[in-house]
């Protein structure tokens, strides 16, 4: 016989899987994939990312970092969703720089790959409300993920969603 918080539990886990499928499968400029998805749902990965976002919260003073540390803490399981660096090869100008090249010198971003971050972190969490598994975008834990060098040193930009089963959302009603 399995118990509610059992069978919640396994359910967490099937969505974070389905998201990570999400995500991959949402559309992206050009057709070129620089997603890059992690799951922390071990103890200790969910402990460094919660005190990597307490740290910042002390050094740079953003009380914000320390909340969102304390609200994920009872979450079973945080996806994070990162994007490469990689210019579209589009020389759209959209970054700030006349070409993709001048762009790659200064090791900067591509607008193109932050949207495409958007789209798949939305389509992920869009995801999990169908599941009705609580959740929250946070750019926290993607901060947190990308100085802990979860993704390796080619990933720029990271937003993390937490996700929860229980009676009241953690992730809202904050102080």
């Amino acid at each position: 016989m399995k118990r509610s918080i059992d069978l919640e539990n396994a359910a967490i886990l099937d969505v974070a899987q389905l998201m990570a499928a999400t995500a991959r499968t949402a559309p992206k400029t050009r057709g070129i994939d620089n997603i890059e998805v992690v799951a922390a749902d071990d103890e200790a990965t969910k402990k460094d990312l919660l005190r990597k976002m307490s740290e910042i919260s002390a050094a740079e003073k953003r009380p914000s970092m320390e909340r969102d540390a304390l609200s994920c803490a009872a979450s079973p399981v945080m996806v994070v969703i990162g994007v490469k660096s990689n210019p579209a090869g589009l020389n759209c100008g959209f970054c700030g720089y006349k070409t993709c090249a001048e762009l790659k010198k200064t090791k900067g971003v591509c607008a193109y790959n932050s949207i495409d971050l958007g789209i798949a972190v939305g389509s992920a969490a869009a995801l999990a409300n169908m599941f009705h598994v609580d959740n929250r975008v946070m750019y926290s834990i993607g901060r947190a993920a990308l100085e802990l060098g979860i993704f390796g040193k080619d990933v720029k930009q990271a937003l993390g969603i937490p996700l929860s089963v229980t009676g009241k959302n953690p992730f809202f009603d904050r102080k």
